[in-house]
């Protein structure tokens, strides 16, 4: 019983929806298939992403669009929202990306992790980590190169409050691996 409670948590997490509240959240695809392995496809996921953020009343603060998996910094203010959010995205992007494939009723999302911000710390931290991780996954080598990954909120960032000031996050608050029990 409590193997099969282990495997049932980290395929289907509990989700907790709470109202104004800022979350961080892990969207993976099926079998963590590379489904999103083009810049042509990920901006089909861009798009839906920018979609969903129009329709929605969702505020982001940071976002990531890997081959196999995106993830979110975003408060929200109505409960209903989230989950109401991610069909909007996962399912426009699962439409677009079938349709431009020539394939039919083929599931592309599998699920999603979410966690509640409870500290500016926690914030901080998980800002860095959406912002690195295309370093972490070997899209680019090293932070000097986070300008040049074009599926990341990064360089709104830089463009916003410059350079020095997202260099001094990284350094204030260190990135923390926040792998799902599924990425590994």
């Amino acid at each position: 019983m409590k193997n099969l409670t282990k495997k049932y948590s980290e395929r289907h997490p509990p989700h907790i929806f709470k109202e104004n509240t800022i979350y961080f959240l892990t969207v993976r695809t099926i079998d963590k298939n590379p489904y999103f392995d083009s810049d042509q496809k990920k901006d089909i996921l861009k798009s839906c992403l920018k979609a969903g953020l129009r329709k929605h009343a969702i505020k982001i603060f940071a976002w990531v669009i890997l081959n196999n998996h995106y993830h979110l910094l975003i408060k929200i203010t109505n409960k209903d929202d989230l989950p109401n959010f991610l069909k909007t995205i996962n399912g426009k992007s699962s439409f677009e990306l079938n349709k431009t494939e020539n394939k039919q009723n083929r599931k592309i999302w599998h699920n999603y992790w979410d966690r509640c911000i409870r500290a500016e710390k926690d914030f901080w931290m998980r800002f860095n980590y959406i912002h690195n991780n295309p370093i972490k996954h070997g899209y680019i080598k090293n932070p000097d190169k986070l300008r040049e990954y074009k599926f990341s909120s990064h360089n709104q960032w830089v463009k916003r409050n410059g350079a020095e000031w997202i260099t001094s996050c990284f350094a204030k608050y260190p990135i923390i691996d926040f792998s799902t029990p599924d990425d590994d």
